[in-house]
């Protein structure tokens, strides 16, 4: 019967298969998320958005990098178990056996390479992401110090990196993580200008990055007054990690709506911006507010579907 030449050859992809389903049940393995013995709520570090992030990149490259052999061979076996119940050998036949396995090649090797440049981005954008968040816990850290700061703070449709609060008023901080380009001689150029409604880097520009703090900066005013019936003082704060920052906003002397740092010092900077506004009673109002907040997300986004 003709159809057995083209049906037993299947048994050769068995292990194949096999080691395709492998690949699909580990993917998720690293992605199991720590939750306390004690409340059962999700554990989560600083930046913990980044670093899910980062592990489904890891997952996707770990899975196309595991996939790509195996279905890439998968044309060839089944060629080779061809030839042995097969009465006469097909070069046309073959031919389509080596366009596929070239294309699956192809493909895959475009995804591998997408997903490394994925990688790369997010642990470049994670790792000045804690740098922020780290500095930002060492206000916390002194007893008699009276500042809180919220990672991964909530908002309608997105997250904003961190929310601290100080006796000075409320800053929305904001991360962003840009390669340096290179000069002629191999230096890299770290200079960035700050305008006002774009940040100039060596070679291009950007407004999506101010606008978005500006977003954040609008939303938690206005969220903080609905909910505290308080009047407090919102900074909005970019931090761009290890740049030398050129604000020409301080050099025309205007009046800021946000602040464009660096990074280094940023605790110490952080709380010259402004005078104490704030007593014991509006931050703890705040404190509630923020909290409540905070873990309403946590739940929401961590229960199960």
């Amino acid at each position: 019967m003709a159809w057995l030449e083209y049906l037993l050859p299947l048994i050769f992809l068995a292990p194949l298969g096999a080691a395709a389903l492998v690949a699909i049940s580990l993917r998720d393995i690293s992605s199991i998320e720590l939750r306390s013995p004690h409340s059962g709520e999700p554990i989560l570090e600083i930046a913990q958005l980044h670093r899910n992030r980062l592990e489904r990149a890891r997952g996707t490259f770990f899975l196309d990098a595991t996939l790509a052999p195996t279905l890439t061979l998968m044309p060839l076996v089944y060629g080779m178990g061809r030839i042995l119940f097969a009465e006469e050998q097909s070069w046309l036949e073959w031919s389509l056996y080596g366009v596929v396995s070239t294309l699956l090649a192809m493909i895959f090797g475009f995804l591998i390479l997408r997903d490394v440049q994925r990688v790369r981005r997010l642990t470049r954008s994670l790792a000045c992401e804690l740098a922020v968040g780290q500095a930002l816990d060492h206000l916390i850290r002194p007893q008699a110090a009276p500042y809180f700061v919220f990672h991964d703070f909530p908002a309608d449709s997105y997250s904003i990196d961190n929310v601290l609060l100080t006796p000075q008023g409320v800053f929305v901080i904001q991360t962003m993580a840009r390669d340096f380009p290179l000069e002629l001689d191999g230096t890299p150029n770290k200079t960035v200008a700050v305008e006002s409604q774009r940040l100039r880097f060596p070679g291009w520009s950007e407004r999506r990055a101010l606008g978005k703090v500006r977003m954040a900066t609008t939303w938690l005013r206005h969220w903080m007054a609905r909910h505290t019936q308080l009047t407090v003082p919102v900074f909005g704060v970019l931090v761009l990690p290890g740049w030398s920052i050129d604000d020409e906003t301080d050099h025309l002397g205007r009046e800021r709506d946000l602040y464009v740092l660096d990074g280094v010092d940023l605790a110490t900077k952080l709380t010259a911006m402004a005078p104490e506004t704030l007593d014991d009673a509006d931050r703890q109002r705040l404190v509630e507010q923020l909290d409540k907040r905070s873990r309403r997300y946590r739940r929401t986004r961590t229960s199960p579907r």
